[in-house]
This record gives structure tokens, C-alpha cells and sequence, in this order.
């Protein structure tokens, strides 16, 4: 187990996170905010690949690194905040006609959703939050 690989990754996701919630509060663009909550759950769970010592794949798929995760289990509608937020990032960000901001609503329950998965990886982890937010 490699708690001091898992605990860097989740400084930076805990960076991610708290970003996008300053972002929902100032009522900034609802893209910004979610590219945010899609790299703070990114980095959730692969702290919890490094905390195995395993290869941390180069994916920003959320499903397909939270398959790689055992100890988070997830519902259904959990689920579908994955898919969600794994649309969020682009990489390439560029203009096209099919481009529209994700809902307010939408983003509000996805952001509670990565600061469940941030909350519960800490706890399942052992790392104190605490630890964490550190300037």
C-alpha cells in the first residue's frame, strides 16, 4: 500500500474540487466548473490505484478508472454522474454547434456526487482530510 502516492493525488483533486465549488458560487460558467469536478473525481480515484502501487492508466475516462477501483461502491444514477462528468473535459475545447453549457442543476448534483467519492476514498484510505488542505 502506498498511502503517500495516494494522499498527492488527492491534494490535487481536493485543489480540483474546491476550485469548482468557489467557481459555483460566484455563478461562473457551468463548462469551467465542470472540467473541474470531472479532474477532482479523476484524481479521487486514481489515488486509489496508486494506493495500490498500480499503474495509473492515462485515462480521463471516469468509468473505466472507477471499474479499476474496488473499494468505492456506486448506484446506478451514481453512474450516470460519471459518464456525465467524463464529458465535461475536453481536451479539445474548440467551438463546434453542438456546444452548450451543462445545467446549473446538473452541475450542483454532480459536484455533491465528487465530494462524495473525494470524501469516501479519504475515509476508505485512512487519510485525514485534514492532511489534505494544506497552503
Amino acid at each position: 500500500m502506498n498511502k503517500t502516492a495516494a494522499k498527492e493525488w488527492l491534494v490535487i483533486a481536493y485543489h480540483d474540487l474546491k476550485s469548482a465549488q468557489i467557481l459555483y458560487d460566484a455563478q461562473h460558467y457551468t463548462d469551467s466548473i465542470g472540467n473541474d469536478l470531472q479532474q477532482a473525481m479523476e484524481k479521487s480515484l486514481k489515488a486509489c490505484i496508486a494506493y495500490k502501487n498500480s499503474k495509473i492508466p492515462r485515462s480521463h475516462d471516469l468509468f473505466e478508472l472507477y471499474k479499476m477501483v474496488e473499494i468505492l461502491q456506486i448506484t446506478d444514477q451514481e453512474i450516470e454522474y460519471l459518464y456525465l462528468a467524463t464529458e465535461y473535459f475536453k481536451e479539445d475545447r474548440y467551438p463546434n454547434p453542438n456546444y452548450v453549457l451543462p445545467p446549473r442543476e446538473e452541475i450542483k448534483e454532480v459536484m455533491e456526487f465528487a465530494c462524495k467519492i473525494f470524501d469516501t476514498v479519504c475515509q476508505k484510505l485512512k487519510i485525514d482530510k485534514r492532511e489534505i488542505d494544506v497552503r
